[in-house]
């Protein structure tokens, strides 16, 4: 059987207590990484929206970290936002976290996330050692 391990970076400790929910959930060596958005390690929503981007992003990038993972482990994503007319901005963000191997990727328009004035979710599945 598998080992489960919860995955909890420094500075995310918070989520974790505070929501009751790992980050990220390592069983075997496939990573679970919960939906990150552009917040800080203070729980604030992150103003502007290409830096809300790029904070989702680093939010993801610091799970996969912590599980000894990179970007280039990650084969899927799913990713929920408020306005989709922001997507080629997105697309330009992300490219500068994937740059080697690319995931499956899903986008979906949502009328709301978590906490108001967030305008992204990244939720990403990774498999570890396939970069």
């Amino acid at each position: 059987m598998a080992e489960r391990r919860d995955i909890i970076p420094p500075g995310m400790e918070n989520i974790f207590e505070r929501f009751h929910y790992a980050p990220g959930v390592l069983v075997g060596d496939t990573l679970h990484i919960a939906g990150q958005v552009g917040r800080n390690e203070q729980l604030e929503v992150v103003s502007g929206t290409e830096a809300q981007f790029a904070q989702a992003f680093e939010n993801v990038g610091k799970v996969l970290r912590a599980a000894g993972a990179s970007f280039d482990d990650v084969v899927e994503m799913v990713t929920y936002h408020v306005d989709m007319r922001d997507l080629p901005l997105f697309m330009q963000v992300k490219d500068r976290y994937f740059t080697g191997r690319l995931p499956a990727w899903t986008g979906v328009g949502v009328t709301s996330l978590a906490m108001p004035g967030l305008q992204v979710e990244i939720k990403c599945v990774a498999r570890l050692g396939c970069s």
